[in-house]
């Protein structure tokens, strides 16, 4: 039980990537908080897995979720910003509404989680773990993703400067780089013959299933991790060791 008594938060934690990530370490050990812009509520008290309504691009929504977590629980351990937005639009054709949304949610709310909850570690100096998801498409590219590439790179050097300034108050900052995952997010963009290509990309010759993302979430918010701070977390079975994407 290595997340044995830690209290986490977990955005976007009712779907995909961010819900395996809650229930495994709920399964560790955790008290988990899946803070989700799905949920009608905002409950955090003896619930299997706690819900709280929150829009990470939304400043106030976040403090409000912060605010809650401290007051019932006194302190928070670590972070999960899993979530985030796609889509798969060439570059001449992606409206600025588009990007900006994504940029939005998925590069300014990792950094609006991220300052709050780093803030509640440092104010209670009991340090802590953050763990961002960035993409393998933040650090290659593809084509079709100029917004979530942008978003995805962004988190990765948002990761490695989060984790420089954060380490006087033992705050640990980390990053998992997903390729392709089993998600409603990825079944929407990845059809037909374009499933294919990215599966022929694999070396492994398939996608992920979100439960083989938790594991590495558990490893970089619980002890056994206490001095990787920093790193980017490649799970992408293979991939960008073998090529560029197309």
């Amino acid at each position: 039980m290595p997340l044995q008594g830690k209290i986490a938060i977990v955005t976007g934690g009712l779907s995909g990537i961010g819900h395996a990530i809650a229930k495994r370490m709920m399964s560790e050990g955790a008290r988990v908080i899946a803070a989700d812009i799905t949920s009608d509520v905002k409950s955090l008290s003896d619930q299997e897995l706690a819900t709280f309504h929150v829009d990470v691009s939304d400043p106030q929504s976040v403090e409000t979720l912060v605010e809650a977590v401290v007051q019932l629980h006194g302190r928070i351990d670590c972070v999960v910003n899993s979530a985030g937005i796609a889509k798969e639009i060439p570059f001449l054709d992606t409206p600025l509404a588009t990007f900006d949304q994504i940029i939005a949610i998925n590069l300014r709310g990792t950094f609006v989680v991220g300052q709050a909850t780093a803030r509640a570690m440092r104010d209670h100096g009991l340090g802590g773990s953050i763990v961002n998801i960035a993409s393998i498409s933040g650090i290659v590219g593809n084509a079709g993703r100029t917004a979530y590439g942008a978003s995805k790179g962004g988190v990765i050097t948002l990761t490695r400067v989060m984790s420089v300034d954060l380490a006087p108050y033992n705050i640990r900052v980390n990053a998992i780089a997903p390729g392709p995952v089993e998600t409603p997010l990825v079944a929407e963009l990845h059809k037909g013959a374009r499933r294919g290509q990215w599966t022929d990309l694999v070396p492994m010759q398939r996608y992920a299933r979100p439960e083989e993302l938790a594991g590495t979430a558990v490893f970089l918010c619980s002890d056994d991790a206490s001095y990787v701070t920093g790193h980017v977390l490649v799970a992408d079975g293979g991939l960008v060791s073998s090529r560029l994407l197309g």
